[in-house]
């Protein structure tokens, strides 16, 4: 499995600039929605807005990799975003939902998407992915001290060991912390 960068706070904000301006919002709001959530890409892109309650600030939903359940809050991020583009498209369907005449009434796909997010991180020097979303959300929760098994449960990991490898914690990492805290 090829691996994917985190992308950092900075680099977050700028990933969402370089896909609003070169490869359009609907990408851009994927993008925003997608680190907000912290969904896999299959579940974000079946978003329904029927899924979405925006008055509770609620998403659940059943993950399609794992079958496990998942309750999510709606941050004022994503709500801004999808009360944007429910406004903006009042009869679609999807969240994320395809307007071409080729393909009317679906959700965009994930080739599209994972298309141009590769070409997004190029432009930034970054190999990125639709998994980054993910994993940047991650890493920023690591990076910001939210313990371990707060993240394992965002991120519906079913334990801390899994969570470590998915952000890449290395042993050398914490063998470091042996020299760091010397007390």
């Amino acid at each position: 499995m090829q691996s994917v960068d985190a992308a950092s706070k900075a680099q977050i904000e700028m990933m969402h600039a370089v896909l609003n301006n070169k490869f359009g919002q609907l990408y851009a709001d994927i993008w925003k929605v997608g680190v907000n959530l912290s969904l896999r890409i299959s579940d974000l892109l079946r978003l329904k807005y029927a899924d979405l309650n925006l008055e509770e600030r609620s998403l659940k939903l059943i993950e399609a990799k794992t079958g496990k359940q998942k309750f999510i809050r709606l941050n004022a991020t994503a709500i801004s975003v999808i009360a944007r583009r429910q406004q903006q498209h009042p009869n679609d369907v999807w969240l994320f939902q395809v307007h071409s005449n080729r393909a009317k009434d679906k959700p965009i796909s994930r080739v599209s998407v994972s298309r141009v997010f590769k070409n997004a991180g190029d432009v930034l020097g970054l190999s990125i992915n639709t998994h980054s979303m993910r994993k940047s959300r991650g890493m920023a929760m690591y990076k910001d001290g939210v313990p371990i098994e707060k993240i394992a449960k965002v991120l519906n990991h079913s334990n801390t060991t899994s969570t470590l490898r998915y952000l890449g914690i290395t042993q050398e990492e914490v063998l470091q912390t042996y020299d760091d805290y010397e007390l």
